[in-house]
């Protein structure tokens, strides 16, 4: 069988375009403003290269993202507490989301670019699912066995999924990146100050919900 793996200059001009382009969205005042004619400059290949590899600007921001939260992603899955799978449901639901945001407070062009990718829904983006259920899993398990039950109450079985899945939605939409943007900037918030706020709401959402 033929090595199907990348050529090592192929891996080195992938990780090039990526550093290039990284840097093109964090000193830049504007995502938008960021080009695939940028980018191919300031990486030293032809735009043609950077459609071959990544097919579009939104190609490039998704794998650009990817690269990034990479390290995230590995320990949200595999590592630790306060983020890995073995957290204490609550625990990790507030350090999930906070890792996310500190994510977000260090890559506000980046994340802004992902934010404003493609044409379709956001909310079913490949980052965005996974988050999602990320969080929806852990407030399932944050509820305990008992809301998984058939009570005998007049909702569906599946209701506390359901309410799961919905919080999980409305916490996200706390850490989106134009929220961001616009906290820092038009508001004049410290991200410290931020990143407290987000811990209160999302403790008061977990209490309201009744969660242990």
């Amino acid at each position: 069988m033929p090595d199907r793996r990348p050529r090592a200059d192929a891996v080195r001009n992938r990780e090039t375009v990526l550093a290039a382009a990284d840097a093109l969205f964090t000193d830049s005042e504007s995502a938008r403003t960021v080009s695939m004619d940028d980018v191919a400059a300031a990486a030293g290949v032809g735009k043609g290269t950077l459609f071959r590899r990544f097919g579009d600007r939104d190609g490039l921001v998704r794998a650009l993202f990817e690269a990034r939260t990479d390290s995230l992603r590995q320990a949200v899955e595999h590592g630790p507490a306060p983020l890995g799978p073995r957290t204490a449901p609550r625990r990790r639901v507030l350090a999930l989301l906070d890792a996310l945001l500190t994510f977000k407070l260090a890559n506000r062009h980046l994340s802004r670019a992902l934010e404003e990718t493609g044409s379709g829904s956001p909310y079913e983006a490949t980052h965005y699912t996974w988050w999602h259920g990320t969080l929806r899993d852990t407030l399932l398990l944050l509820r305990g066995p008992a809301s998984r039950e058939d009570t005998g109450a007049p909702e569906a079985p599946e209701q506390p999924l359901d309410a799961c899945a919905f919080t999980a939605h409305a916490l996200l939409a706390a850490v989106r990146a134009d929220l961001v943007e616009h906290l820092l900037g038009a508001e004049g918030a410290s991200p410290e100050a931020v990143r407290a706020q987000l811990a209160a709401y999302a403790a008061r959402v977990l209490d309201a919900d009744g969660a242990p």
